[in-house]
């Protein structure tokens, strides 16, 4: 059996969290641009931009959890510990695909002009105003979730690494697998 993630599963990995972060920061910073600036309007973009991209990267890697198996953590992890790490992960999973989804949905109700990658997306007919704003109330309500979530992943894989000192996080690691 393999010791680490499929390389496409390792680059996905890391391509969706620098993605996450760009999409994050990118409307942090978006309250130091100007209203109707060029810097505004790119820091906007860049997010719609990023989360859509997420979007496409999660389901891209549902897709290849379906072809490839999760190598096996050594030492194994006690059963409680593997029930809440994939508690965890379908949580990520769950919101880093409906975020995208809430954010895209609210943009075309809208009804106003709104970018991804700098082109014109098309927008509702009949505008929603209505459902848009719940979408976008939902979008920013579950968004700090990603925080907390993000960052429980990033300590348990520290954990498993400094203190249990199994292979977790080497199984995401970039890198030839041994014996290559």
């Amino acid at each position: 059996m393999r010791e680490k993630f499929a390389a496409s599963q390792i680059k996905l990995h890391w391509l969706t969290f620098f993605l996450v972060a760009l999409a994050y920061a990118a409307i942090e910073l978006r309250g130091f641009a100007q209203r109707g600036s060029w810097q505004g309007y790119t820091l906007i973009v860049t997010h719609f931009t990023a989360g859509t991209m997420v979007l496409v990267l999660m389901l891209s890697r549902l897709l290849l959890r379906t072809r490839h198996r999760s190598p096996a953590i050594l030492p194994a992890a006690p059963r409680w510990q593997t029930g809440l790490a994939h508690l965890t992960h379908t949580l990520i999973y769950a919101l880093f695909i409906s975020l995208p989804l809430m954010g895209i949905a609210s943009r075309y109700l809208w009804g106003r002009d709104w970018w991804l990658f700098g082109f014109s997306m098309p927008v509702a007919n009949t505008p929603d105003a209505d459902l848009a704003k719940a979408f976008t109330g939902w979008h920013k309500t579950l968004a700090p979730l990603g925080y907390w979530l993000t960052g429980l992943h990033a300590v348990a894989a520290l954990f498993h690494h400094y203190f249990l000192k199994d292979n977790t996080l080497l199984r995401m690691m970039p890198g030839r697998q041994r014996g290559q």
